[in-house]
């Protein structure tokens, strides 16, 4: 019998949000710019697929390394909101990871600068063997120390519901630094750059690009394209989605929020079509606010959107 439904296992931030109002490109080394409105949130993959899976009504705890400061604090206070614990049992002597992004209006772009301290210091001591009954491990990049505690977790659980949604960086690494975590890995959800990088050939092929995927190991494989159409390969069926056209304000966390809400709807024993769809319907409400846990969905919430968006959906 499982104790909750999923561990969430990656980084914890603090994010300050900074939106200027004028394009990135013109900001030349050793210009002042000023800042329209700042925001603080906490983000990184731990907080943001944690915080989204339990507004989609499931029993989530998180398992990530936190310094000994404000910061940390911050998270844990923020996350409460949400009902969710991190199950680490020590902290950092490195400081919680922070990230500063700058977005800009006027070119619909931004600039993300990251400082990972704490977070790649997480080691298998840090936990307790029973906080790890769960039924779904969403894994999220880790670096450092921190991913050789990953591929553990991967190895130890695996076929046994894993997630993984690596980011560019940890894409860039390779299919063979990642080839143990793959192996493991259920359901793999990553973006068509991570994708190509991942992938190691480029192709304009989608279904070669997600065949491709699908032989190092996960049973499903998603690759998502920002606005655009993108696909999914379930069961040996090659789905096409096509994303509403909603107001786009920030994108960060909206890869977590995708991510989550698929294997919530998996949780939920949808179908894979509802799947799809409820996960672009939470992540499209993300979108459109500042901050990486604002826009989140309910069931009853997101389950509405999905009516008002009416993503389209189609297998072969």
């Amino acid at each position: 019998m499982f104790k909750y439904d999923v561990l969430c296992v990656g980084s914890a931030t603090v994010d300050n949000f900074l939106t200027i109002n004028i394009a990135l490109k013109s900001i030349n080394p050793g210009d002042k710019v000023l800042v329209q409105t700042k925001e603080m949130h906490s983000g990184g993959g731990a907080t943001n697929s944690a915080a989204t899976l339990s507004k989609l009504g499931l029993k989530v705890k998180m398992l990530t390394k936190v310094g000994d400061d404000h910061e940390a604090e911050y998270i844990s206070k923020e996350m409460k909101q949400y009902g969710v614990k991190n199950i680490s049992l020590h902290y950092s002597k490195k400081p919680t990871d922070s990230a500063t992004i700058i977005s800009s209006p006027v070119e619909k772009d931004r600039v993300i600068y990251v400082q990972k301290g704490a977070s790649r210091d997480l080691k298998s001591t840090d936990y307790h063997k029973r906080d790890m009954n769960c039924r779904w491990i969403y894994l999220a990049s880790l670096v450092g120390k921190s991913f050789t505690t990953a591929k553990e977790l991967a190895e130890i659980h695996h076929k046994k519901n894993i997630l993984f949604n690596p980011s560019l960086y940890l894409a860039k690494k390779g299919k063979i630094y990642l080839k143990k975590v793959l192996e493991a890995t259920t359901v793999l959800v990553l973006n068509k750059e991570e994708a190509q990088v991942l992938f190691g050939k480029k192709t304009n092929s989608w279904k070669v690009l997600l065949e491709g995927l699908h032989s190092l190991g996960p049973d499903t494989v998603v690759v998502t394209n920002g606005h655009s159409t993108f696909y999914a390969l379930h069961e040996d069926k090659m789905f096409k989605i096509i994303p509403p056209n909603v107001p786009r304000i920030h994108t960060a966390g909206a890869g977590d929020c995708f991510a989550a809400s698929l294997m919530a709807g998996m949780i939920h024993k949808l179908d894979f079509k509802e799947v799809l769809s409820m996960a672009q319907a939470n992540a499209s409400s993300l979108i459109q606010q500042i901050g990486t846990k604002k826009g989140l969905c309910s069931m009853t919430e997101v389950k509405k959107l999905m009516k008002k968006y009416k993503t389209k959906v189609t297998s072969n």
